[in-house]
């Protein structure tokens, strides 16, 4: 069962309808951390949104086990955004991703019907057409098999519309990042697409510039 992160000590209820004239609340946003990671690699970039106006009861962010699919793992975000989207009353919630997060989450567009549920998703730093660093953890690693460039896994999802859907599709990249290679790797068809400049891969997470840039791309 996913582990799930709440930024806030505890979920509120559903908020109800807007008044008139007041401003509707923002979109709830989920996080999803890359491969290794945890729920608390997002806490700078949470902090900063809370900052910015973002009540901390509409944002989320898993943990999960990476030795498995993205496959499976695209369940788990299936179901954290269907506790999201119960706990605020909202409609649609954003996606942010970092690394190896924007598989499994595209997976959950394409796949299990994500799309009617997400209007933007972010992809810092995602191997959306693979890293040739997976083949370092290709053996012990269902999850970094995915990874690979020729992997059958990246030309499922990769086949046909690569921002299928009604959703916001955007993706920042580094041209530094040592993580992803090549850099392109992380551009899609459809999407738009940001350089960041030279950034190490972690460093998307927290950079106050990309957040800028993300903040901006979800609002």
């Amino acid at each position: 069962m996913v582990a799930l992160l709440v930024a806030t000590a505890a979920l509120a209820g559903s908020a109800g309808p807007t008044p008139a004239g007041a401003q509707a609340p923002p979109d709830p946003i989920l996080f999803v951390h890359g491969w290794n990671g945890s729920a608390s690699a997002w806490t700078t970039m949470i902090d900063r949104f809370a900052a910015a106006g973002v009540p901390r009861d509409r944002m989320l962010a898993i943990s999960y086990d990476s030795n498995q699919s993205n496959a499976t793992i695209a369940n788990q975000v299936r179901d954290a955004v269907a506790g999201l989207l119960a706990s605020t009353g909202a409609e649609r919630v954003d996606v942010v991703t970092h690394s190896m997060g924007g598989l499994s989450s595209r997976y959950y567009l394409k796949n299990l019907g994500g799309t009617a549920h997400v209007d933007a998703w972010a992809s810092l730093g995602g191997p959306n057409h693979g890293t040739n660093l997976a083949y370092a953890c290709y053996p012990f690693s269902i999850s970094c098999r995915d990874m690979v460039p020729t992997s059958s896994f990246l030309a499922n999802l990769n086949a046909g519309d690569e921002t299928p859907g009604p959703v916001h599709y955007g993706t920042f990249w580094s041209s530094c990042d040592e993580a992803i290679n090549p850099d392109s790797s992380v551009l899609l068809e459809g999407a738009v697409n940001t350089g960041v400049g030279c950034l190490r891969h972690s460093a998307l997470r927290t950079d106050a510039g990309v957040f800028e840039l993300v903040r901006a791309f979800v609002a």
